[in-house]
């Protein structure tokens, strides 16, 4: 419990210097993407990626302030996915707030999104390290890939798990993947510890998906959002999939077609929500997270005694007990 205060201490210590950075990027982009990067940045969030970023980066002995400025490179280019997502899916509500495209005009929300991950780029490129500017380009590329596999596998009932991880390894994992390699080779690491903070990131990401996955069949009276967003959207999630395996007879065949088609009824969606909620196969979801949340620890583990490694290993086992 201790170590846990003190993350959250540390998370509410940091937000502050984060955010400068941010206000200070958004204030160097192109006049017209400005309005819209605030409006995502003032909605909130924890900012892990640039903690994870920091963490590493001190973990391996660098204590310049430019690791902030890394950090928020990677915030910058998930922000810009998030404004990008919430065209994709139509959201209308983003952590309580209006999405940028409700208020903004969609093409604009792109484009600034665009604008958002050339910075990026361009901000590590100033380092003169090669590794980073690889390293982040590639965390677009994977991502991009990501959410084009999923777009492109919605309400394909048979997804194989093989490809669902490929498409959650993508969408989720690669950008925190990336924040820990990036303190990392900042720090001027060996390649091995870049490695490790890479899968350690990476693992992080898989789990946190997971659980993410899990919570979304939480109710809506815990998590502050509909209950079963992911059946509504016709995303083949482990917790839809093992409901789907628990099912016989008509009611496998009613499920099967109301999915495939999405013409779920509003009664049937609020049941079969309910009813994943409640079956075995959250647990069996969250048990796939554990695994991940092992190797992550397994990969922290050779990692230099310091604080920084303590508050790693709790911000992965805080990602298991998360309930919305």
């Amino acid at each position: 419990v201790r170590s846990m205060d003190k993350l959250k201490q540390l998370i509410a210590d940091e937000q502050p210097g984060i955010n400068a950075v941010l206000q200070r990027l958004t204030d160097e982009l192109p006049p017209m993407s400005r309005p819209v990067a605030r409006h995502i940045f003032m909605a909130g969030g924890k900012r892990v990626r640039p903690l994870l970023t920091l963490f590493f980066g001190r973990l391996l002995g660098c204590h310049s302030d430019a690791v902030y400025e890394v950090g928020c490179a990677v915030e910058m280019l998930h922000a810009a996915t998030l404004l990008h997502d919430d065209i994709l899916d139509n959201a209308t509500m983003r952590r309580g707030k209006p999405t940028a495209h409700t208020r903004f005009n969609p093409g604009l929300v792109i484009m600034a999104g665009d604008a958002m991950l050339a910075k990026a780029v361009h901000l590590v490129s100033a380092y003169g390290d090669a590794r980073l500017t690889a390293s982040l380009s590639q965390a677009v590329l994977e991502t991009a890939e990501g959410q084009i596999a999923e777009c492109a596998n919605i309400r394909n009932i048979s997804l194989p798990y093989a490809d669902y991880e490929a498409i959650i390894r993508g969408k989720t994992a690669w950008l925190l993947r990336t924040s820990c390699e990036l303190g990392a080779i900042f720090a001027k690491a060996d390649d091995t510890s870049i490695q490790a903070a890479g899968t350690f990131g990476e693992e992080l990401g898989m789990a946190f998906q997971l659980v993410d996955d899990a919570i979304d069949f939480s109710p809506a009276s815990v998590t502050g959002k509909p209950s079963g967003g992911d059946l509504v959207e016709g995303k083949m999630t482990p917790p839809i999939h093992f409901y789907l395996k628990s099912l016989e007879g008509d009611a496998y065949d009613s499920f099967y077609e109301g999915f495939i088609t999405g013409n779920f009824s509003k009664d049937d969606l609020a049941c079969h929500a309910s009813a994943i909620g409640q079956s075995e196969g959250i647990a069996q979801t969250r048990e796939l997270a554990a695994k991940h949340v092992e190797n992550a620890l397994s990969a922290l583990n050779p990692m230099p005694d310091c604080e920084e490694k303590v508050l790693l290993a709790t911000m992965a086992k805080y990602i298991l007990a998360r309930a919305h």
